[in-house]
């Protein structure tokens, strides 16, 4: 599959049509007016109104509002779909070690070769239903724990459609709060990367 370069940006009219939730865009709002944002402007239930319609920068949601709705504000991007997989995939792999099932890696590589083209429908499912069993294995033998999160979170989400809601989630609760906060930074490190074009894939 030819990887597709992608414009990393937004506009508020395509943040409006993906019903971004408003404190989101109006955070947005506020840092592309260069002013504070309010505990008011997070309480309100409506869009700022603000008449622009540039192309905003991914990188710029990233330092306006932070990682997280950096990572929503993918679904406002078209062809986005072969990086976001590839990155949940990333982010999955950063917490394999935890995987003792086969499953779930088995679906992390099916994810991989469909995001490249070199896996059909069929395959994806299968890998994603058995990622689920293997999750659901994993929490019925164990306490909730590092590895079955990982497993739930990486494994199951990172073989579905929505590539980057696993991406969040992937290597959210594998450890304690210094290790999450470094996982958390590492992911936001190739959330860079692959804005630039630099991602692994991407080269």
């Amino acid at each position: 599959m030819t990887n597709v370069k992608v414009d990393y940006s937004v506009t508020l009219k395509t943040m409006r049509q993906a019903s971004a939730y408003y404190s989101c865009y109006n955070k947005i709002i506020r840092a592309l007016q260069g002013i504070p944002f309010t505990p008011a402007d997070a309480d309100r239930e409506s869009y700022i109104r603000y008449a622009n319609n540039d192309k905003i920068s991914l990188q710029f949601v990233l330092e306006s509002n932070g990682f997280d709705d950096a990572l929503w504000m993918l679904r406002c991007i078209d062809n986005v779909e072969r990086d976001a997989r590839l990155y949940a995939v990333w982010c999955a792999r950063q917490v394999q070690h935890l995987m003792t099932d086969n499953r779930s890696i088995a679906a992390l590589d099916a994810a991989e070769r469909y995001a490249n083209g070199q896996a059909t429908d069929d395959e994806i499912d299968a890998a994603r239903t058995a990622a689920i069993d293997a999750a659901w294995d994993a929490e019925r033998g164990a306490a909730r724990n590092a590895a079955s999160t990982a497993v739930r979170a990486a494994a199951w989400d990172a073989a579905s459609t929505a590539a980057w809601d696993a991406a969040w989630a992937a290597a959210w609760d594998v450890a304690g709060g210094a290790a999450r906060d470094a996982a958390r930074d590492s992911q936001k490190d190739m959330l860079i990367l692959m804005i630039n074009g630099q991602a692994p894939w991407q080269v």
